[in-house]
């Protein structure tokens, strides 16, 4: 069975994916922001370029007749100007800018840059036949393409503001041109207008700079509170302890053992950060235990108190005094046992490492445990088996506390001799699974009901024991979690083939001791 993460780790998990959400979104909003700032930027200096050439343009007009003349030397000795300037990232060469005039029609009488007013003339007659050497002569009207749909061009003969971004080639969008227009007017009336365009790709390469900028600092900056919030958890919780522990760790080993390090030094590492998870999310075992414990208390409480006040009465019977009385020491002592188990399981809980490590030969120790149970066995008419303690297997060893471990396996058997029927069989075995032990307790009960075996160990949570029909307090079951989570193992509890209940307590072993 896979140990599901506590509380306390979802809340820590969710937090942090809800800042790391909340980052993403943030530089996702600001880096999608990018492109649209730099282009109203760009199109309100075009818009002043574009009020500026359509003044230009205004001082030739005559009698509502555009003449523009004047625009093509103009920009023929624009484009032609050589110029060097450094713009941060950005070295520009040329002159991006393009500019085309039409009627009052919307139909274009002059483009800076040719494409707009046939620009391309070889397949007609008299081009072709005249560049071959002969007499050519054609009957066309040489006019320039109409842009009257345009929504720039349309916008502005009307009266209003146009603008708009088109393509040079459909298929590539680094090829667009944003284009705005300003009228041409001549005695009050609209006669024309002027677009201005300029390609998108001329200062595309400052918005990819922005946003790689925008990327690598909202990134670090993130990184770097992560890591200042990590390191304010370690002040706060431990200050220097994960390496005096690691240190005083290495002081008691003998001879080199660089697995063995490793592993200890990971497992440091898991309780540094289970510590970290305790300083971010602010778990309070005092405020957790007072819930569980309160509820769980309830019921011994009530039952000491109806039975003291019943003593109360006068003439009441001496063997019905008697059982009162057994009612009380009997319900006193649950309670003590809750007390007792409960103080044990939250020092184990605030252990993050192992103070004691020592190598545990996992056969001896478990031959303990059975012949500590033996006499609880007994009561019950139980037998425990240990015959799956293979000798052949040697004295395979684990490092880890031996009175934890010890306590851990007892708790097992303990479970098992309480639901197994009277005149069952505890089965105790020991088998190898890689580099890891596997300590099984089986016992002949009657398993572990469906409902059940999602929560077998949730604290407090209990099951009614065959022969008596009681519960326990609940809690033996997740003191062998946290001893076998402080061991780097795990436990796991299922039903068996062939009817009854088996625990599966698995222990990583010692390297250099396998068979």
């Amino acid at each position: 069975m896979r140990r599901s993460p506590s509380r306390r780790t979802r809340i820590f998990l969710a937090v942090l994916l809800i800042y790391v959400a909340g980052i993403t979104w943030l530089l996702w909003r600001v880096v999608g922001d990018i492109d649209p700032r730099y282009r109203e930027s760009a199109e309100e200096a075009q818009v002043e370029i574009a009020q500026l050439m359509a003044t230009l343009v205004e001082q030739d007009v005559i009698a509502g007749a555009i003449d523009t003349r004047r625009l093509e030397p103009l920009f023929r000795a624009l484009y032609a100007r050589e110029f060097s300037a450094q713009i941060y990232n950005l070295h520009k060469q040329k002159v991006e800018l393009r500019v085309y005039v039409t009627d009052r029609s919307g139909r274009v009488i002059y483009d800076s840059t040719g494409r707009a007013v046939g620009a391309d003339y070889s397949r007609w007659i008299d081009v072709s036949r005249t560049l071959a050497g002969g007499y050519g002569a054609r009957a066309t009207r040489a006019v320039g393409a109409d842009y009257s749909r345009w929504i720039d061009v349309s916008r502005t003969l009307a009266g209003g503001y146009g603008a708009r971004a088109t393509r040079d080639v459909e298929s590539d969008p680094l090829s667009s041109v944003l284009y705005v227009g300003a009228p041409i007017r001549w005695a009050g009336e609209i006669v024309g207008m002027v677009g201005v365009g300029k390609p998108v790709q001329s200062f595309g390469q400052f918005v990819q700079d922005a946003r790689q900028r925008v990327i690598w600092v909202g990134a670090g900056s993130a990184a770097a509170l992560l890591v200042l919030a990590l390191i304010v958890s370690v002040w706060l919780v431990r200050p220097f302890g994960l390496t005096a522990d690691y240190i005083r760790w290495l002081r008691t080993q003998r001879g080199f053992h660089p697995l063995r390090m490793l592993r200890r030094a990971a497992a440091m590492a898991r309780g540094a950060v289970q510590e970290m998870g305790d300083a971010f999310t602010g778990r309070n075992y005092v405020a957790d235990y007072v819930q569980t414990f309160t509820h769980e208390i309830k019921s011994p409480l009530s039952a000491i108190r109806g039975a003291a006040e019943l003593l109360q009465e006068a003439g009441m019977p001496p063997e019905e005094r008697v059982r009162f009385l057994a009612n009380i020491g009997r319900e006193s002592e649950r309670i003590q046992q809750l007390v007792d188990r409960m103080m044990e399981l939250t020092a184990l809980e605030t252990r993050r490492v192992l103070d004691q490590v020592q190598p545990v030969a996992l056969g001896a120790l478990l031959r303990e445990a059975a012949q500590g149970v033996a006499p609880a066995a007994a009561r019950r008419g139980v037998v425990i088996d240990v015959q799956g303690l293979r000798e052949d297997l040697g004295e395979v060893h684990a490092d880890g506390d031996p009175l934890l471990l010890r306590q851990a396996v007892g708790n097992l058997l303990d479970n098992a001799i309480d639901f197994s029927p009277e005149g069952g069989t505890v089965r105790l075995s020991l088998r190898l699974q890689g580099r890891r032990g596997v300590i099984a307790v089986r016992d002949q009960g009657p398993g572990i009901p469906a409902y059940a075996q999602a929560q077998v160990f949730q604290k407090f949570y209990s099951l009614a024991r065959p022969h008596s029909q009681k519960k326990s307090t609940g809690l033996g079951l997740a003191f062998v979690r946290e001893i076998a989570a402080l061991h780097g193992g795990s436990i796991a509890l299922g039903n068996a083939e062939g009817g009854g209940a088996q625990a599966t307590l698995t222990l990583p072993l010692i390297s250099g001791q396998l068979r």
